[in-house]
């Protein structure tokens, strides 16, 4: 039975045998099965390079933006030792596979993928230095730190994506590379003029870190459009809007366009008429107007800048313009205040005998003689 057995496993298809075969099934699935222990492991390691900066930060956080690119990496450094007594198939040494270069193929293509794993892990690493950085900042009062620290982050990624890009081509793809960063220099002005706006973009971002017109955490305005800013990238700027929507705005257009940082008002303004009806007596809107002037003067969340004033004779009402400042930039506070005034006219008005308007429209006929 046990030479049945190992005469089985010696026999021999595509240049291996059964065992071989077997082996690294074997090898694959424990790869497969114990991926994500290893993968822990391995990031509690690389986070005791962080444990003298990361107070407060949880390794989990590394953990979840590892695991991904660490079982990659295990997985082709495993099938790499699986594969070791491989052998390529005799069967395939033919003039077409030949031709194509199927060993050269699953090599390059191995190697691709070991170096873009690594320069993965760098990428994430790079994430959790924010991460850790970020929760430093959020415990200062500024907002500028946490807006440099993004652009850091962005800046750090690009330079680490060239390197792994030169890395790549001359490990993998066995090019010169100083041959092509000297080529690069010919075609410098080609691909300057063919990237003019990203260019441009750049530039803007580095005008907004030294003026300074808003930073992360700001309320601003931008042309038609208003959202708090999340973050300042090196070609756009992010904003939330107040419909909760995430909106990408080019740097060129922040710095070109008016903009107005609704953060740095001290106050907000609320502005509108209200519409009495039209048997409302002159007495009546004189203590109407001066009672809410009065309201609103003493009101603690409002300045000494209100205006109530008896404006317009509407088309079915007598309009009466209210406008008033209230000193907050908190917009569930505005509402608060804003409604409190709001219930109080109402009390105010039907105190004094009137009531509000709304569009009427009255028809006189005139009585015409019958035949």
């Amino acid at each position: 039975m046990t030479n049945s057995f190992k005469a089985y496993l010696d026999k021999v298809y595509f240049s291996n045998t059964i065992e071989d075969y077997l082996w690294f099934l074997l090898l694959m699935a424990l790869a497969i099965i114990f991926n994500k222990i290893i993968s822990k492991y391995l990031s509690s390691l690389l986070f005791k390079l962080f444990d003298r900066y990361s107070e407060g930060v949880d390794k989990k956080k590394l953990f979840n933006l590892l695991y991904k690119p660490l079982s990659l990496l295990i997985l082709l450094i495993i099938f790499y030792f699986a594969t070791v007594h491989i052998q390529y198939p005799a069967e395939m040494d033919n003039k077409v596979f030949e031709r194509l270069n199927l060993r050269n193929f699953f090599r390059t293509t191995h190697q691709l993928l070991l170096l873009v794993s690594l320069i993965w892990i760098v990428f994430r690493l790079i994430d959790f230095t924010e991460i850790i950085l970020l929760h430093k900042a959020a415990k200062t009062e500024t907002k500028q730190d946490d807006q440099i620290i993004s652009f850091v982050t962005e800046f750090t990624k690009i330079i680490a994506g060239i390197f792994g890009v030169f890395i790549i081509l001359g490990a993998v793809f066995n090019l010169d590379i100083g041959t092509l960063v000297a080529g690069l220099g010919i075609g410098g002005l080609a691909l300057a003029l063919a990237a003019k706006e990203s260019l441009e973009n750049l530039l803007a971002s580095f005008t907004i870190f030294v003026d300074q017109p808003f930073v992360v955490g700001d309320l601003v305005q931008v042309g038609s459009t208003i959202g708090i800013v999340e973050k300042v990238g090196f070609r756009s700027t992010r904003l939330r809007t107040l419909e909760k929507s995430f909106l990408t705005i080019p740097n060129k257009k922040m710095v070109d366009n008016e903009l107005d940082n609704l953060s740095l008002r001290t106050f907000r303004r609320a502005r509108f008429s209200i519409g009495l009806i039209y048997s409302t007596s002159e007495e009546q809107i004189t203590a109407i107007v001066r009672d809410i002037q009065l309201f609103i003067d003493e009101h603690p969340n409002t300045n000494q800048d209100g205006i109530v004033k008896f404006t317009e004779f509407g088309s079915s009402s007598l309009d009466v313009l209210v406008q008033y400042f209230v000193d907050t930039m908190d917009w569930n506070v505005f509402l608060q205040v804003k409604q409190e005034i709001n219930f109080n006219i109402m009390g105010i008005v039907k105190k004094h005998g009137s009531n509000f308007a709304y569009p009427t429209t009255t028809v006189y006929l005139h009585p015409s003689n019958s035949i």
